[in-house]
């Protein structure tokens, strides 16, 4: 086999890997009433929703790896679904606070059995799920230049 053949190529791998996932998701999230991307938004917002403003725009884009460009129609079309507020901060107007609405809460009980459901779909050993994220948020780390990435996969050894 030839360096440059696709099936060698691990980026193709993940490229494939991650549209079957995120396709895998959407008959799921139909019943939520969100698209995948709006769901890692949600996940955030149910993750940190104990913080009495909300989370910034900034912090979220920080967590999902977006840019606020990428974020604002994705908030925008939440908050017109009535899931989310978005707030400037009283401090600094720089900042935009959101947070889940009652209806993005009850988007949260609708949305719990999705793990389970995109655990089967996987046909992967519960057992090889955290052994496979570790693998990835390594590669992630790695390809970003985090120097902590060295550690880690020196360490796992």
């Amino acid at each position: 086999m030839d360096a440059l053949d696709l099936d060698r190529q691990l980026c193709f791998a993940l490229y494939s890997a991650s549209r079957a996932m995120t396709a895998s998701y959407k008959d799921l999230l139909a019943e939520v009433g969100i698209t995948y991307p709006q769901y890692l938004v949600m996940l955030v917002l149910w993750e940190e929703n104990s913080a009495p403003d909300g989370v910034t725009v900034k912090h979220l884009g920080e967590r999902l790896q977006l840019d606020s460009g990428t974020l604002s129609p994705l908030l925008s079309r939440l908050e017109s679904l009535g899931y989310v507020t978005r707030h400037r901060s009283a401090e600094d107007s720089r900042s935009v606070f959101i947070r889940p609405t009652a209806e993005g809460a009850a988007a949260k009980e609708r949305a719990e059995c999705v793990p389970a459901r995109i655990g089967e779909r996987t046909h992967l050993d519960s057992a090889a799920m955290p052994e496979l994220l570790g693998t990835l948020r390594t590669l992630t780390r790695n390809l970003r230049g985090d120097p902590a990435a060295v550690t880690d996969s020196t360490a796992a050894r």
